[in-house]
């Protein structure tokens, strides 16, 4: 490993500015607090920092290049994920319109943990910004490369998600705060549904095998 504690901080100072701007990640942290309670926030941000984990390692064996060349992959990507957040965002509204349909608040959070990973892994954005990101704090090659590249991925997975569960504990708070009216619990739930359908539809608008994301 060819890291030194200037660029370890450098990277981690950069890790965290961008961690905590609001992006598509923090709103899906904020829509399963909202809608699945503290538990269901808590195992959003796991699901997802598995995911990301998953292109780190992707992006450390060049993996991640697969879909940067390919883009037919890249656009069936994009469309399985934003086509999953739609199908989310459009449940959520059907319970709000018929609260007794909704099922229980914390009911199971694996699968809460499940379908984060699968958002997080059918949207290629991450992967792309690995591609882009990582390799600027680095001058290695060879093995010494993959090295730099797996430990930087991990670290910016291992910050990413403490400031997810930073943005879990202040939604759980958010979320208190609107139970309280039954009406307000009710335009939680839309909220909830216009989260997630807003953000399918930003991958679908974004969904262009020739664009190259930067953001996370």
């Amino acid at each position: 490993m060819t890291l030194t504690p200037d660029t370890l901080f450098a990277f981690v100072m950069a890790t965290l500015m961008i961690s905590l701007s609001p992006g598509p990640s923090n709103l899906y942290i904020l829509a399963c607090t909202l809608g699945s309670g503290r538990a269901g926030g808590i195992a959003a941000a796991l699901g997802m920092a598995v995911g990301s984990s998953s292109y780190a390692l992707a992006t450390a064996f060049g993996l991640a290049a697969v879909i940067l060349y390919v883009p037919v992959f890249f656009l069936l990507m994009k469309i399985a994920g934003a086509g999953y957040l739609i199908f989310l965002g459009t449940m959520a509204l059907r319970y709000a319109k018929a609260p007794h349909l909704r099922k229980p608040v914390q009911a199971d959070t694996p699968d809460i943990v499940r379908r984060s990973l699968l958002v997080e892994l059918s949207n290629p954005k991450t992967a792309l910004f690995f591609l882009a990101f990582l390799p600027q704090f680095t001058n290695a090659t060879d093995a010494a490369l993959v090295c730099d590249l797996l430990v930087l991925g991990l670290l910016f997975s291992g910050i990413a998600l403490c400031c997810d569960l930073l943005v879990v504990q202040v939604s759980h708070q958010l979320g208190r705060w609107m139970t309280k009216n039954p009406r307000i619990a009710v335009r939680q739930e839309q909220l909830v549904g216009l989260i997630f359908i807003g953000l399918g539809i930003t991958l679908l608008i974004d969904a262009s095998p020739s664009a190259f994301p930067y953001e996370y």
